[in-house]
């Protein structure tokens, strides 16, 4: 019913910047919540980031002041603008996304992954 995709995933230098996009599409009447989690080898998938529809940004302490959480409601898109990377933000991130479809329910809905790698 919902699709999520996500693009800007790579391999950076410590220090450096990536910005992260998931675009949602199918039958979406509004999006409630849009965020980011992470899962680093070996590890379990962990929250990073969201942003709910109107309302203030909420992110992990080990992103906190560093990534960026955003979204175009026009679009159905959500970003993550991450900044000075460190070796530790190495991980799959997956995009995540809590939406009422035209039919009227909720789902949440998950994205494919994108992987992230910090080079220190």
């Amino acid at each position: 019913q919902v699709q999520l995709v996500e693009s800007g995933g790579g391999l950076v230098q410590a220090g450096g910047s990536l910005r992260l996009s998931c675009t949602a599409s199918g039958s979406i009447f509004s999006i409630n919540i849009m965020g980011w989690y992470r899962q680093a080898p070996g590890k379990q998938r962990e929250f990073v980031a969201h942003l709910k529809s109107g309302g203030n940004p909420l992110y992990a302490d080990s992103v906190k002041g560093r990534f960026t959480v955003a979204r175009d409601n026009a679009k159905n898109t959500g970003y993550l603008q991450m900044n000075s990377l460190i070796a530790e933000d190495t991980a799959v991130y997956y995009c995540n996304a809590l939406v009422r479809t035209t039919a009227g329910a909720t789902i949440t809905s998950w994205g494919q992954g994108t992987q992230v790698t910090v080079s220190s």
